[in-house]
């Protein structure tokens, strides 16, 4: 019989709450559908807002916080593999074996320690911080849940009293369940009204806590760290001295057949000629009247043999007043500045928007760079004869070239 009575009171309970959830849906529906008034608590749902905002910064705090955790078991784990390489490699007959050895038993300590008090003094006090919000969270609903049930049985109670035909009884019994709603939902909304703001301000002292902590542990340990790291210097210093005569110098690479860096370099002929440079020659004629003394050499110093082939030619013409193969330097046909002519030997691809693409026979007019710091070495500025004949403009048409895929022709 008491097992029958306990199920039947089971199935009682059971009944009732199913009976509870359609009362609250059915007013829920009304409220929406405007046909039925719901009571509002502005002061209340700002206190829920804040709530919120404040369970996900905490849960995001708790999250990046972990990260940073792991980061320092992660640099832990590295700092020791090093120190480990270091006493593999460190000799024993070497002087300061022994503190090298030291320094890294001190060092592991040292990040274990910094890794177990962030977990004691940040990581712990965070999550008792957020262990808090679960159960308030529960009883938020809770009270939206009771205020449902509240609004339903005023609700209900204003039905009765405004029906034609009045029953006392029902009135009554649904006054009686009125005040009891009424009860249960003004006992909890009291309590979160004064739990929710001081759980609101209390997230100031927290973060300052937290991080007060946090900066002051990473601090300390840097602190000790800095020692440690001198320590370890002042070993290898004194290792210095001793094996000085032996100490090996990092020496740069020789570059000097290399371009400079974000200078072009250009390719090797196809067929691996020899490239093609243009014979570095000095006008010695005279020149027509009006031009340049007769017979005026051009100065020549010590270094000209290594100059690229276009600033001996420019410097020859500024000198005679012409370029051999360039006379007509001023003629209205060519483009001005005109130099010499060249001639594709081999194909070239151009790789950038500024190179010419060139097909074996293809003539060149090579012109000066603008800015002469521009020109790398083994490259030359030119138009393709065929494109000044079409356009006439050197903006559309010039661009450089490997000087090597080509041959002087004038």
């Amino acid at each position: 019989m008491a097992e029958m009575g306990s199920k039947g009171v089971t199935a009682g309970k059971i009944a009732s709450n199913v009976q509870k959830k359609l009362t609250r849906a059915q007013e829920k529906v009304l409220q929406k559908l405007g046909k039925a008034d719901e009571t509002k608590d502005e002061q209340f749902e700002q206190c829920v807002q804040n709530f919120n905002k404040q369970l996900t910064e905490g849960t995001r705090l708790q999250k990046d916080l972990r990260t940073y955790l792991a980061s320092v078991k992660a640099m832990h784990e590295a700092s020791k593999k090093l120190n480990e390489c270091l006493q593999e490699v460190y000799e024993p007959d070497w002087p300061g074996r022994d503190e090298a050895s030291k320094i890294a038993e001190n060092n592991d300590l040292l990040w274990l320690d910094y890794h177990q008090k962030l977990v004691d003094q940040a990581l712990l006090t965070m999550d008792t911080y957020l262990g808090q919000f679960p159960d308030i969270k529960s009883r938020i609903a809770k009270r939206g849940r009771k205020l449902v049930d509240y609004d339903s049985a005023r609700h209900h109670y204003e039905s009765l009293q405004t029906a034609k035909k009045k029953d006392e009884a029902k009135i009554a019994k649904a006054e009686e369940e009125l005040i009891k709603a009424q009860k249960v939902f003004e006992e909890m909304n009291v309590d979160l009204q004064e739990e929710l703001p001081s759980l609101w301000n209390s997230r100031v002292g927290f973060y300052v806590n937290t991080f007060q902590s946090i900066a002051g542990l990473e601090e300390n340990f840097h602190k000790e760290m800095s020692k440690l790291n001198q320590n370890l210097n002042d070993v290898l210093v004194s290792l210095e001295k001793e094996h000085g005569s032996n100490t090996f110098a990092i020496k740069a690479q020789p570059s000097d057949n290399a371009p400079a860096k974000g200078n072009k370099s250009p390719s090797p002929p196809p067929d691996g000629s020899p490239a093609a440079t243009p014979e570095i020659r000095v006008n010695h004629e005279p020149e027509p009247a009006g031009a340049a003394t007769p017979g005026a050499a051009l100065p020549r110093s010590p270094s000209q043999s290594s100059l690229p082939a276009v600033v001996v030619e420019t410097f020859s013409a500024t000198v005679n007043g012409t370029v051999e193969g360039g006379s007509g330097a001023g003629r209205l046909d060519l483009p001005p500045g005109f130099m010499f002519k060249v001639q594709a030997q081999h194909d070239y691809t151009a790789t950038d928007t500024d190179e010419l693409q060139l097909k074996a026979g293809d003539v060149v007019l090579v012109i000066p760079f603008q800015n002469p710091e521009e020109q790398d070495e083994g490259w030359l500025m030119g138009v393709k004869e065929s494109d000044w004949n079409l356009h006439k403009e050197l903006e559309k048409c010039r661009g450089v070239f490997p000087e090597n895929f080509t041959a002087r022709v004038q």
